[in-house]
């Protein structure tokens, strides 16, 4: 069964945007217009995540919210808003929000903010295999083994995370600042130095196959690109 996610969004056009998004990801997603239907949701389905906009009529995300944790003190809430002032984000954490996503955000950036809450809840994400294959390279993430033929390579906890998020992303685009973020905690430009030194040492470790290639999005990020033999 896919991971069901209950979206609370009362802009029509950007929830049907966003729950097309995140369906095409593999999530069930439910989507509401307002917090007196999604509490009524909430009390007739299980959830795995609550996506919350805060501004909403008839009641307010944060209205909604402290109704769920008396409901459910565990369940993992994201805040999704326009309402970015330092008091608004505080009053979100207050009430025990997981995470608070300020609009305009990209759905690549949701899509790993809820990755990341769901592995941190324990909940199961619509994407948590614990094996890829890259090309002629066989990956095992509980391992950290790289394989290609009888030649096998283990992996520092670091490198193996980084080369899952290449992973899930495979033929994609993978935004720096996001995998920075998720692995090292911060975009610092510190971090962001390690983290291409690290991108280097995956490159070699993919090398015996050419038909695989890390490249570099200028100004964005990573590919991991696989093409056919």
């Amino acid at each position: 069964m896919n991971t069901r996610i209950l979206l609370v969004e009362d802009d029509p056009n950007l929830g049907l945007i966003v729950q097309e998004h995140l369906q095409l990801n593999g999530f069930d997603v439910v989507l509401c217009e307002n917090g007196e239907t999604a509490l009524a949701a909430f009390g007739h389905s299980r959830f795995a995540l609550c996506l919350v906009d805060v501004m909403m009529p008839r009641m307010d995300g944060f209205a909604f919210a402290r109704q769920v944790r008396r409901r459910d003190e565990a369940i993992p809430l994201i805040f999704l808003t326009a309402k970015s002032l330092k008091e608004d984000k505080i009053e979100g954490f207050r009430i025990g929000c997981d995470d608070y996503i300020t609009k305009p955000f990209s759905i690549e950036e949701l899509l790993l903010r809820i990755q990341a809450v769901l592995r941190r809840s324990g909940a199961t994400g619509q994407d948590e295999r614990t094996s890829f294959t890259i090309g002629e390279y066989s990956f095992d993430i509980v391992t950290r083994t790289l394989r290609i033929g009888p030649q096998e390579r283990r992996l520092t906890a670091r490198e193996s995370e980084l080369l899952r998020l290449l992973c899930l992303h495979q033929n994609k685009t993978l935004d720096r600042s996001l995998a920075l973020r998720e692995i090292w905690g911060d975009d610092s430009y510190f971090n962001a130095r390690s983290m291409d030194v690290f991108v280097s040492k995956l490159r070699k470790y993919l090398k015996d196959d050419p038909h695989v290639e890390i490249s570099s999005v200028h100004g964005v990020g990573f590919s991991l690109t696989v093409t056919n033999n």
